[in-house]
């Protein structure tokens, strides 16, 4: 029996299903555990006859010892994303986040599972007083009354028991922090998707050849750096197998844009020019977040893919499956 044996929690999320495939192109045998609440099914179509799939909630503790039966490493992705349950459903967010981080911990240890690799959040350092940001920044929650920390919050606890947990269990531990990953079917929820959907709308519905008024949430001024899920994923692989016994890694790019600037690009990708118009940013937003990367680079990381195709290829992923949109932005057929 290989010793190249893995469950992957989350599997069936954006990053999760990448994860997924990756592993398998790199000899593992996958497991993947999901109840297909965020995730999506169709994200592993392609490659389902090839894992083992167990469909169940990482919050409860019977299902994951289960799942970790013979498993050699756990990678611990499972958790609720999407800005808008943040502030919708902060305790399942925090449920499904310290439940699961315990759980799989637990398990792992039961099971002895010896590899555990778990991916973190840059909304664990909120508003780093460093930009771009090393993996050694302060872990803080600014305000614990506001419900979007809710995320972070979770984030911060899963870090700490992996590592407090794995000072004895593991021989290896790698907690990445991705930086906005973006790529085709990656829900409705984020930044991107959202203002695909919406160039889309304003172009059907401005008259070709006029600038097109385009709101977005705060000034625009506050600025993000984008990584492609190929990308990610790559430096995802590199982190989790090349890690030491326990590693903190920041994955994305160093190449920092105003959102104003990021909506712009999205028109340009319907041949259109906008005219951005600004609204009041929600309570606890970042005004900048740009990681660190250069301890990922060391590892041989290099990210190939610019924003401008990247956001490109996605664009048109999303045109095409405009019969998956939510009800309130889908087309009249």
């Amino acid at each position: 029996m290989t010793s190249k044996r893995v469950l992957v929690t989350g599997g069936s999320g954006f990053l999760g299903s990448a994860l997924v495939k990756k592993l398998l192109t790199e000899g593992w045998q996958v497991r993947v555990l999901d109840d297909n609440s965020r995730g999506r099914a169709r994200r592993l179509s392609a490659v389902i006859n090839d894992i083992d799939f167990v469909e169940g909630d990482v919050c409860d503790y019977d299902t994951v010892w289960r799942a970790c039966k013979d498993m050699t490493a756990l990678a611990h992705l499972a958790y609720v994303n999407g800005t808008e349950f943040f502030y919708s459903k902060p305790e399942r967010v925090l449920e499904v986040g310290i439940k699961g981080a315990l759980n799989t911990l637990e398990c792992s240890v039961a099971h002895r599972i010896r590899r555990y690799w778990v991916l973190s959040s840059s909304e664990v350092y909120q508003a780093a007083t460093v930009v771009p940001t090393s993996e050694q920044v302060p872990l803080v929650v600014p305000d614990v009354m506001n419900p979007r920390y809710s995320y972070g919050g979770g984030k911060i606890a899963t870090e700490l028991l992996a590592v407090n947990y794995g000072r004895k269990a593991f021989d290896q531990l790698a907690i990445v922090r991705p930086h906005n990953v973006y790529g085709a079917d990656m829900g409705f929820e984020h930044v991107l998707p959202q203002l695909i959907m919406r160039a889309a709308h304003l172009d059907q519905t401005t008259p070709q050849g006029a600038v097109i008024d385009f709101p977005i949430r705060g000034s625009g001024e506050q600025t993000r750096s984008f990584v492609h899920i190929d990308d990610f994923t790559e430096g995802c692989y590199l982190a989790f197998s090349q890690a030491q016994q326990c590693s903190f890694f920041h994955i994305g790019t160093m190449d920092e844009l105003k959102i104003r600037d990021l909506a712009s690009l999205v028109l340009e990708t319907f041949n259109r020019k906008a005219r951005i118009v600004p609204s009041q940013a929600p309570l606890g937003e970042t005004d900048r977040r740009c990681p660190d990367i250069k301890r990922i680079q060391a590892l041989g990381y290099t990210p190939k893919i610019g924003l401008k195709e990247g956001v490109a290829l996605m664009a048109q992923w999303y045109l095409a499956h405009r019969d998956l949109w939510p009800a309130e932005v889908r087309p009249p057929q």
